[in-house]
C-alpha cells in the first residue's frame, strides 16, 4: 500500500490537528461541559463522556470519507489529474496554515461552549457528548480543515471505501488521543497547555511545512517514496523495541499492528 498514505503518517496528522490554534485554547471549557469538572464530578464520568465525544466526530469523519471515496471511485480513469489537483490543494492548505490568507479557513471560528454542568442524568450526558463531538466534526472544519481535507484527499485517491474509512478512523484516533489524555490528566494538561499556547506560532509553521512537503511529494508523484521510508523506520523501531523497556515495547506492538492493517 505504499502508494497510499502510511497509517502512521495519518495518525500524526490527527495529532497535529489537535494543536490547531482554535482547538487547544478551548479544551478546559470543553472538558467542563462534558464532565462537569467544575462540579467535582467523578473523573470516570469525564473519561466516558470524552470517549463519546471522540466517537461523535469519528462518525462524521467516516461519513465524509465515504462521500469522498465514492466520488473518487466515480471519477476513475483520471487519477493522474486528481493527483495533481490534490497536490496543489494540499500545498495551498499548508501555506494557509502558516499565513492564514484564505478567509474560509479562518481559525477564529469557534463552536461556543458554556460551562453549564449537565444535571439531566448519565445517559443524557453521554448522548450530549456524542452530539457535541459530531458538531465538532462538522462545525470546526475551518480550524482542522486543512489537515483533515489533506487526509481525505490522500485516502480518497484509492477509490476503496473500506480503506478510506480505516484512514479516517486512524486520523480520528490521532485527534482523539490528546482529548482523552487531557481528560485523564486534566491538572497536568493545564500546565502543558500554557506552553503550547505560548509556542502556537511555531506549531503552526511546523504543521504548515509538513503539509507543503506532503503536497509537493503528491504533486511530483514521489509520495510513495515517503511511505516506503516510513514503513522501513517502523520495522526498524519494532525490531529495536523487542527487548527494551515496556513503554517502548508497547509502541512497537502498536506500530506492528498498524503495519498489519
Amino acid at each position: 500500500m505504499s502508494e497510499y498514505p502510511s497509517l502512521l503518517l495519518v495518525f500524526i496528522a490527527g495529532l497535529l490537528s489537535f494543536f490547531s490554534p482554535c482547538v487547544l485554547p478551548l479544551i478546559p471549557s470543553f472538558l467542563s461541559v462534558l464532565g462537569g469538572v467544575s462540579a467535582n464530578r467523578r473523573r470516570s464520568v469525564l473519561l466516558i463522556s470524552t470517549l463519546c465525544f471522540i466517537l461523535g466526530f469519528t462518525v462524521v469523519f467516516i461519513c465524509l470519507s465515504i462521500i469522498v471515496s465514492a466520488t473518487f471511485l466515480l471519477m476513475g480513469g483520471v487519477s493522474k489529474y486528481i493527483q495533481i489537483i490534490a497536490g496543489i490543494i494540499v500545498i495551498v492548505m499548508g501555506l494557509n496554515i502558516i499565513f492564514d490568507f484564505i478567509s474560509i479557513l479562518n481559525y477564529e471560528k469557534r463552536l461556543h461552549l458554556t460551562n453549564k454542568v449537565n444535571d439531566h442524568g448519565f445517559i443524557y450526558g453521554l448522548v450530549r457528548a456524542f452530539i457535541t463531538g459530531a458538531a465538532f466534526g462538522a462545525g470546526w472544519t475551518p480550524c482542522i480543515g486543512p489537515i483533515l481535507a489533506s487526509v481525505l484527499l490522500l485516502a480518497g485517491q484509492s477509490g476503496k471505501i473500506g480503506l478510506t474509512i480505516i484512514y479516517l478512523v486512524i486520523y480520528s484516533f490521532g485527534l482523539g488521543l490528546p482529548f482523552f489524555l487531557s481528560a485523564a490528566f486534566f491538572d497536568r494538561f493545564l500546565v502543558s497547555a500554557n506552553w503550547f499556547r505560548s509556542n502556537m506560532m511555531i506549531i503552526k509553521i511546523i504543521s504548515g511545512i509538513f503539509l507543503v512537503f506532503i503536497g509537493v511529494l503528491i504533486l511530483t508523484g514521489r509520495f510513495s517514496d515517503l511511505n516506503i521510508a516510513i514503513q522501513k523506520w517502523q520495522y526498524q523501531y519494532i525490531d529495536w523495541a523487542v527487548d527494551k523497556a515496556l513503554p517502548f515495547q508497547l509502541i512497537g506492538s502498536w506500530l506492528n499492528w498498524l503495519q498489519s492493517i
